[in-house]
């Protein structure tokens, strides 16, 4: 997929969202000898991805950011043209594209058209990991390998964790143990649950009966 250092000119990878399964792309890119180049639209993720080695794509889409939640705010019309036009000419240079832009309880966001997938080198790769809550990628369908006309490989296959099980279980219990170890107290042997912990404010959704998490929380 990738290729040795000092032999021919290393693949080229654009990662499209740099959270959590973003940078893991990135990382995982990196270490196999890849050109990468990332792109978010949150701007506080630059200094995250240039501290794995990758070249963070800047397009100037505007005020963007992201909510409370951390995860990227919803971008106008306008903002998605200018951001498909910009990323437009990345992926007509890259080997491989790894989509990973997810949205909390709602679709994913529809990041690649038809007319990047034709702009494609042929024998490049497109992997959309949101393909299970309606995909990153126009053409992309779950459980399917699609090939495009110019021959671009559309990879959809939903839950990628699911093909590694036993060892995407050792990263969730090495998550939850670290987790758990935060509220612990060695001394006394028990949970302490201190109400104003920035980490417990974050993953407590109910409280006396009550859903104290905003996110959760009835609007008004």
């Amino acid at each position: 997929m990738m290729t040795p250092a000092g032999t021919i000119m290393a693949a080229r990878v654009f990662v499209i969202g740099a959270g959590v399964a973003g940078l893991q792309a990135i990382a995982t890119a990196k270490r196999l000898g890849a050109r990468v180049e990332a792109f978010d639209t949150r701007p506080v993720v630059e200094e995250q991805v240039k501290s794995l080695g990758a070249k963070f794509v800047k397009i100037d889409l505007g005020e963007t950011g992201q909510t409370a939640g951390g995860y990227a705010k919803a971008l106008t019309p306008e903002q998605i043209a200018k951001q498909q036009a910009g990323m437009a000419k990345i992926c007509a240079q890259s080997d491989i594209v790894i989509t990973t832009a997810k949205v909390f309880g709602r679709p994913a966001p529809r990041l690649m058209t038809k007319a990047m997938l034709d702009g494609m080198k042929p024998g490049s790769v497109v992997v959309d990991i949101a393909v299970e809550s309606g995909g990153n990628v126009e053409s992309s369908r779950p459980g399917e390998d699609v090939i495009t006309p110019n021959g671009v490989t559309i990879i959809g296959h939903p839950c990628l964790e699911g093909t590694v099980a036993y060892h995407a279980t050792q990263v969730l219990a090495a998550n939850f143990a670290a987790w758990l170890t935060h509220f612990w107290d060695v001394q006394q042997k028990t949970l302490r649950l201190d109400p104003p912990d920035e980490i417990l404010q974050g993953c407590l959704i109910t409280r006396g009966g009550a859903v104290v998490h905003p996110q959760f929380a009835p609007k008004a």
